[in-house]
């Protein structure tokens, strides 16, 4: 009996023991065949360049006795592996949580490939390792809005004035550009600081330098990036940013217990969303007004509330609430493939967002109980 073709793609930079450890699990399965993700995908992606180049990356992964054949993908972007998996013909596409997506799940059932997610577990003893964690700027956080995002913009917070949720997250995914969690803020944040938030007893200020460098005013930006972005990733803990009328809040309230944000963490998961669609504009049609922009602050202040109450359903209804205010101000936020997921996920969930706008971030579901093939994320402290 001939044994199965198993299929896994990723960037396999830095090889480490728990891309060995991956690659055995999958072999178990049959005969693994590894896609490599090339240079210019991965800078697509990431944003940055790979540390070791893919010649040497395709070496290091053939060398492996657990990979059967190994060579370096010829498409581009999340799907670079069509071509050759349709030449391959695997009975299996492997992935790992955090490697799962809708769009790779979509494709193995319209060609028939049994697709497998399995949780990332290290080898016997060993520590658990990531190309992320191994990285010197992987200290620099992300962040996530909870609720009110673009209510840090001067031309929705003049119309009515009200709060950004903001949680800031440890860096243990290395999440893709563009993707809604303050990647363009964490690269002029490594600019700046390298390896991490430098200590201070002044974080509002470390935000404030964060934020000038990020939009200098020479530059003359269409777009200037809401701040946020920059007491998100600064600023530890969850915190509630209050807008009236400027790019800076007016009040920032913090908390760090650590019961609170544990039973955040637990309650929040991640779904990636499909890749976002090229020449992308989330201005189009917009119907920005008093109404609307007051409809997000009270939800908003709904979502926090629940928060402090520990209150899950409250805090599932109030997010669903203020993400459709989002919506109603900026319909191309959600095109009809993110429609399309949210009613996939959504009806397992208490409520629901998304991390970004127009795809190519994350649907943030909240629930009680697991969401499948869903990520989840830490707080920093």
């Amino acid at each position: 009996m001939c044994s199965k073709k198993v299929f896994v793609s990723g960037c396999y930079d830095m090889l480490h023991s728990g891309h060995v450890a991956f690659f055995e699990e999958a072999s178990k399965l049959g005969e693994l065949y590894v896609g490599i993700g090339s240079d210019a995908t991965i800078f697509g992606l990431k944003a940055r360049k790979t540390i070791n180049p893919d010649a040497e990356r395709l070496y290091m992964v053939k060398a492996l006795k657990c990979v059967k054949d190994a060579w370096i993908n010829r498409g581009s972007g999340i799907m670079d592996f069509e071509q050759d998996v349709l030449e391959l013909k695997p009975d299996i596409f492997f992935v790992n949580t955090d490697g799962h997506s809708p769009a790779k799940e979509d494709f193995c059932k319209k060609h028939g490939i049994e697709y497998v997610v399995a949780k990332r577990v290290p080898h016997g003893n060993l520590p658990a390792r990531s190309t992320t964690a191994l990285r010197k700027e992987c200290k620099i956080p992300y962040r996530i809005d909870l609720a009110g995002g673009w209510l840090d913009q001067p031309f929705v917070n003049e119309l009515a004035p009200g709060a950004v949720l903001t949680i800031s997250i440890e860096p243990d995914y290395e999440f893709n550009d563009r993707s809604g969690m303050s990647t363009s803020s964490r690269k002029k944040a490594v600019e700046l600081w390298q390896t991490d938030i430098p200590d201070s007893s002044d974080l509002e200020k470390l935000a404030k330098i964060l934020f000038c460098y990020e939009n200098p005013p020479m530059m003359g930006n269409r777009y200037v990036s809401g701040s946020q972005d920059s007491l998100g990733i600064v600023m530890p803990g969850l915190n509630k940013l209050d807008y009236d009328k400027g790019y800076w809040p007016v009040k920032i309230t913090s908390k760090r217990d650590a019961d609170l944000l544990a039973w955040i963490e637990q309650r929040l998961w991640l779904v990636p969303l499909y890749p976002r669609r090229a020449e992308y504009d989330v201005f189009a049609g917009t119907d920005v007004n008093a109404a609307n922009a007051k409809a997000l602050a009270d939800a908003t202040e709904a979502v926090w509330n629940a928060l402090l109450a520990k209150d899950a359903t409250a805090w599932g209804a109030a997010t669903t609430a203020a993400f459709e205010a989002q919506i109603a101000m900026f319909p191309n936020m959600a095109p009809p493939d993110v429609h399309e997921m949210i009613a996939k996920y959504a009806p397992a969930s208490l409520g629901h967002k998304i991390s970004g706008a127009g795809g190519g971030g994350y649907l943030i579901l909240i629930s009680e109980t697991p969401i499948e093939n869903a990520l989840q994320v830490r707080i920093r402290r």
